[in-house]
Protein backbone atom coordinates (compact mmCIF):
# COMPACT_ATOMS: atom_id res chain seq x y z
CA UNK A 1 0.00 0.00 0.00
CA UNK A 2 2.00 3.44 -0.83
CA UNK A 3 1.73 6.32 1.07
CA UNK A 4 1.76 9.48 -0.32
CA UNK A 5 2.86 13.28 1.18
CA UNK A 6 0.38 15.40 0.88
CA UNK A 7 -0.31 19.17 2.48
CA UNK A 8 -2.82 20.81 3.46
CA UNK A 9 -3.15 24.44 5.14
CA UNK A 10 0.47 24.64 5.26
CA UNK A 11 1.09 21.12 6.75
CA UNK A 12 2.22 17.58 5.52
CA UNK A 13 0.72 14.70 6.41
CA UNK A 14 1.60 10.88 5.19
CA UNK A 15 -1.11 9.22 4.08
CA UNK A 16 -1.46 5.23 2.45
CA UNK A 17 -3.92 4.86 -0.29
CA UNK A 18 -4.80 2.12 -2.38
CA UNK A 19 -2.47 1.14 -5.50
CA UNK A 20 -3.23 3.28 -8.20
CA UNK A 21 -5.38 5.53 -6.44
CA UNK A 22 -2.64 8.09 -5.63
CA UNK A 23 -3.99 10.37 -8.14
CA UNK A 24 -7.55 10.68 -6.93
CA UNK A 25 -5.63 11.52 -3.71
CA UNK A 26 -3.68 14.15 -4.29
CA UNK A 27 -6.64 15.58 -6.76
CA UNK A 28 -9.10 15.60 -3.06
CA UNK A 29 -6.07 16.52 -1.16
CA UNK A 30 -5.18 19.81 -3.29
CA UNK A 31 -9.36 20.80 -3.30
CA UNK A 32 -8.91 20.29 0.50
CA UNK A 33 -5.93 22.92 0.49
CA UNK A 34 -7.77 25.21 -1.60
CA UNK A 35 -10.45 25.67 1.55
CA UNK A 36 -8.03 25.57 4.12
CA UNK A 37 -5.98 28.11 2.43
CA UNK A 38 -9.30 30.39 2.09
CA UNK A 39 -9.68 29.44 5.73
CA UNK A 40 -6.24 30.44 6.66
CA UNK A 41 -6.75 34.00 4.68
CA UNK A 42 -9.78 34.51 6.78
CA UNK A 43 -9.45 33.68 10.32
CA UNK A 44 -5.19 33.38 10.27
CA UNK A 45 -3.96 30.08 12.03
CA UNK A 46 -6.21 28.06 13.72
CA UNK A 47 -5.88 24.71 15.35
CA UNK A 48 -4.55 21.66 12.95
CA UNK A 49 -8.09 19.61 13.47
CA UNK A 50 -10.16 22.61 13.27
CA UNK A 51 -9.10 23.30 10.13
CA UNK A 52 -9.46 20.28 8.58
CA UNK A 53 -12.90 19.74 9.89
CA UNK A 54 -14.00 23.64 8.91
CA UNK A 55 -12.15 22.70 5.51
CA UNK A 56 -14.24 19.43 5.37
CA UNK A 57 -17.37 21.00 6.03
CA UNK A 58 -16.60 23.50 3.47
CA UNK A 59 -16.34 21.39 0.72
CA UNK A 60 -19.00 19.11 2.21
CA UNK A 61 -21.10 21.81 1.48
CA UNK A 62 -20.49 22.15 -1.87
CA UNK A 63 -20.41 18.78 -2.86
CA UNK A 64 -23.74 19.04 -1.63
CA UNK A 65 -24.81 21.57 -4.20
CA UNK A 66 -22.98 20.05 -7.29
CA UNK A 67 -25.37 16.82 -6.18
CA UNK A 68 -28.34 18.86 -5.61
CA UNK A 69 -28.24 20.65 -9.34
CA UNK A 70 -26.83 16.96 -10.36
CA UNK A 71 -30.10 15.41 -9.37
CA UNK A 72 -32.01 18.33 -11.00
CA UNK A 73 -30.38 17.70 -14.30
CA UNK A 74 -30.98 13.74 -13.68
CA UNK A 75 -34.91 14.95 -12.98
CA UNK A 76 -35.02 17.17 -15.91
CA UNK A 77 -33.06 14.69 -18.53
CA UNK A 78 -35.49 11.73 -17.63
CA UNK A 79 -38.23 14.42 -18.44
CA UNK A 80 -37.34 14.71 -21.57
CA UNK A 81 -36.43 11.18 -22.59
CA UNK A 82 -40.05 10.45 -21.03
CA UNK A 83 -41.51 12.81 -23.67
CA UNK A 84 -38.91 11.83 -26.52
CA UNK A 85 -40.10 8.38 -25.97
CA UNK A 86 -43.66 9.55 -26.09
CA UNK A 87 -43.00 11.33 -29.38
CA UNK A 88 -41.55 8.09 -30.81
CA UNK A 89 -44.22 5.90 -29.73
CA UNK A 90 -46.66 8.01 -30.97
CA UNK A 91 -49.01 6.79 -33.78
CA UNK A 92 -48.14 8.23 -37.28
CA UNK A 93 -50.65 11.32 -38.22
CA UNK A 94 -53.15 10.68 -40.54
CA UNK A 95 -52.09 12.25 -43.67
CA UNK A 96 -53.79 15.71 -44.48
CA UNK A 97 -56.07 15.80 -47.88
CA UNK A 98 -55.58 19.26 -49.32
CA UNK A 99 -58.06 20.50 -51.86
CA UNK A 100 -56.96 22.51 -54.71
CA UNK A 101 -59.44 24.71 -56.49
CA UNK A 102 -60.20 23.39 -59.87
CA UNK A 103 -61.76 26.06 -62.82
CA UNK A 104 -64.93 25.28 -63.21
CA UNK A 105 -65.88 23.60 -67.11
CA UNK A 106 -67.75 26.65 -68.51
CA UNK A 107 -64.97 28.85 -67.69
CA UNK A 108 -62.24 27.16 -69.33
CA UNK A 109 -64.83 26.23 -72.43
CA UNK A 110 -64.86 29.85 -72.31
CA UNK A 111 -61.12 30.07 -72.46
CA UNK A 112 -60.86 28.07 -75.47
CA UNK A 113 -63.99 29.81 -77.17
CA UNK A 114 -61.99 32.96 -76.70
CA UNK A 115 -58.74 31.62 -77.61
CA UNK A 116 -59.97 29.99 -81.08
CA UNK A 117 -61.55 33.62 -81.58
CA UNK A 118 -58.17 35.36 -81.19
CA UNK A 119 -56.48 32.84 -83.58
CA UNK A 120 -59.26 33.26 -86.05
CA UNK A 121 -58.83 37.35 -86.10
CA UNK A 122 -55.02 37.00 -86.46
CA UNK A 123 -55.31 34.79 -89.17
CA UNK A 124 -57.57 36.91 -90.55
CA UNK A 125 -55.03 39.96 -90.06
CA UNK A 126 -52.40 38.32 -91.06
CA UNK A 127 -54.35 37.24 -94.63
CA UNK A 128 -55.09 40.76 -94.96
CA UNK A 129 -51.92 41.94 -94.45
CA UNK A 130 -50.08 39.61 -97.09
CA UNK A 131 -52.72 40.70 -99.51
CA UNK A 132 -55.43 38.00 -99.82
Amino acid sequence: MPEVQIEIGGRTFDVACQEGEEHYLHSAAKMLDEEASVLAAQIGRIPEARMLLMAGLMLADKTAGVQDKLKAMEDRMAEKEAELEQLRNAPTPEPKTIEVPVVPTDVTDSLAEIAARAEALADEVDGKAKGD
